[in-house]
């Protein structure tokens, strides 16, 4: 039995990862960041080297969200946690890091971008800057790290009071409007297929440091809310506060499909799974954060 070590092991992706690595028969630990501080150097040190560990996933980050806007020294905790965790990586079999599409700038429209296109512009935010360092350092190393570059990903245990398809399905469970500042299209991936193509890059040798992890595919909001409304089986209104196209923020995912031909699920099916997970735990969520929308206004308009 393998154990892999999960930073981050509680947010959104590390517990949908934590919970299918358990279910296939790996330990896993998944400490909180009251158990471990991932800024403390000798803190994370005793911890990898009093246990045996034989892969290390690093998901943990400080700040790129719209709950952390304006969060001070992003890059410099950000980055002091990834190389207190990737200096271990001779004593794994295999580091995974979660990239980001921010590595692009999202200064700009990021078009169908292909892994190569990351090198073109540096991002001028902070998380993007962070992001960006690591995947060059990634690269330019020869180590057995792979960076996995995720671009916009849904499901379960992600923030529902700003996160907009699970917004829009509790805003669609409690019958009220769903608000879209301003239309975008995105490349969104259903995390039980994040997860797929997590486990692929832990089970073999992919070929490159870097790869792209979306569906290929490009959708807008207003697509997914109709989705929203169509699965429920009860519409509400769906409200665009501003005409015309935020930035683009696709990828092209060309690169992992030629290794891995993963059966993406349709975003149909996938929000039905995530309307049905909402609609059994309503009880346990902070209705009233998403009846007053209080990050709407955190949502920065570009164009």
């Amino acid at each position: 039995m393998k154990t892999v070590f999960i930073t981050g092991g509680r947010g959104f992706i590390g517990r949908n990862l934590s919970e299918r690595l358990i279910a296939l028969g790996y330990h896993v630990l998944a400490p909180s960041s009251h158990e471990l501080d991932l800024l403390d150097e000798q803190a994370v040190d005793d911890y990898i080297c009093r246990q045996p560990v034989d892969l290390i996933v690093h998901a943990a980050n400080k700040g790129g969200g719209r709950d952390t806007m304006g969060m001070t020294d992003v890059v410099q905790s950000n980055l002091r946690m990834f190389f207190n965790v990737v200096k271990h990586s001779d004593r794994v079999e295999k580091i995974i890091h979660f990239g980001s599409g921010a590595e692009y700038g999202k200064h700009h429209p990021i078009v169908t971008a292909s892994e190569n296109d990351a090198g073109i512009n540096l991002p001028l935010d902070e998380y993007g800057f962070y992001k960006s360092v690591c995947s060059r350092y990634i690269e330019r190393i020869n180590s057995n790290i792979i960076n996995l570059r995720i671009f916009a990903c849904f499901g379960k245990y992600e923030d529902y009071r700003y996160k907009f398809i699970s917004n829009a399905i509790v805003k669609n469970l409690l019958g009220l409007p769903i608000t879209i500042r301003q239309n975008v299209i995105f490349d969104y991936i259903y995390i039980d297929d994040l997860v797929k193509m997590v486990l692929w890059a832990i089970t073999s040798n992919p070929k490159h440091k870097v790869y792209n992890i979306t569906r290929g595919e490009r959708v807008d909001l207003l697509t997914l809310a109709g989705f929203v409304n169509s699965v429920s089986g009860q519409s509400t209104n769906i409200m665009v506060e501003n005409p015309g196209l935020n930035y683009e923020y696709t990828s092209s995912n060309e690169r992992i499909r030629h290794e891995f031909p993963v059966e993406f699920i349709p975003y149909s099916a996938s929000i039905k799974m995530l309307w049905d997970y909402y609609s059994n735990n309503l009880d346990n969520l902070d209705l009233d954060a998403v009846r007053k929308d209080a990050f709407i206004d955190k949502i920065k308009v570009v164009n």
